[in-house]
């Protein structure tokens, strides 16, 4: 195992040395992070700091070049690629939410969330359509149940999107700038229900431009700037008062 990494009870989530390059360009440069069970990590930074490219990283979406991870205590080495059935167990253990809602426009709501417990838990139609309901009743939206995504607003749509992935029972869920979309209004409607996520002990990371939320509601937050992590640590204290020039700048940016 690399040094460097607990594989920790206390830990859901450990990077170690996470690098990612295209060609020449270097995206990621040995990224190490720690996110406890239970908290909520937010990381921030101006476009193009690797911020989205790290979270497709930790669920597998892009095959690091080099680096490791442990998720749940379970180690995983990624400098080679990964099994099918490692990577549906990573899958079923990490929920992702994306910019985009990537619902299936020719199902209903209900089914959207119906058919991945189908396909990847083997759950029978009735159990799956149960869950489904609970699930939309705790993101507000039962009543949609038999509408199709276009018939939704945006709001509601990434609302939906959350629910699939919470389907599967995962028990890290990664967040990939989930409001970016959305207008103010659309966005407060997600950023509730991710609230209630963070309150109900679900362990997130999420990559936001929203800095209240992440002052708020985030415990840990990781500031990015050039494929690195800057500065991390308290919300509070990192807003308050940054360390890192890079840090002042960024924040500068964002609260003008």
């Amino acid at each position: 195992m690399e040094a460097g990494l607990s594989v920790s009870e206390d830990f859901m989530l450990e990077l170690g040395a996470i690098t990612k390059s295209y060609g020449s360009n270097t995206i990621l440069h040995g990224v190490s992070l720690r996110v406890r069970r239970g908290e909520v990590c937010s990381i921030i930074g101006p476009s193009g700091a690797g911020k989205s490219t790290l979270l497709r990283c930790i669920n597998l979406l892009e095959q690091p070049d080099s680096g490791n991870m442990s998720m749940d205590g379970r180690f995983f080495d990624l400098s080679s690629p990964s099994g099918k059935s490692e990577l549906l167990e990573l899958r079923r253990t990490c929920g992702m939410v994306f910019q985009s809602f990537n619902l299936f426009p020719h199902m209903s709501v209900l089914q959207n969330i119906v058919f991945p417990q189908r396909h990847v838990l083997h759950r029978g139609e009735e159990e799956a359509k149960e869950a489904a309901l609970l699930l939309l009743t705790r993101v507000g939206l039962k009543d949609k149940a038999d509408s199709h995504p276009s018939q939704l607003s945006g709001g509601q749509q990434q609302r939906v999107a959350i629910a699939r992935a919470l389907a599967l029972e995962p028990k890290l869920m990664l967040f990939d700038e989930p409001t970016s979309a959305l207008d103010p209004e659309l966005a407060h409607e997600v950023l509730d229900v991710m609230r209630e996520l963070a309150d109900s002990g679900m362990t997130m990371v999420v990559v936001t431009h929203e800095m209240r939320f992440a002052r708020t509601v985030g415990d840990h937050l990781v500031v990015m700037a050039d494929g690195r992590i800057i500065e991390e640590g308290d919300p509070t204290m990192i807003m308050s008062d940054p360390q890192q020039e890079r840090t002042r700048q960024f924040l500068s940016a964002v609260n003008d």
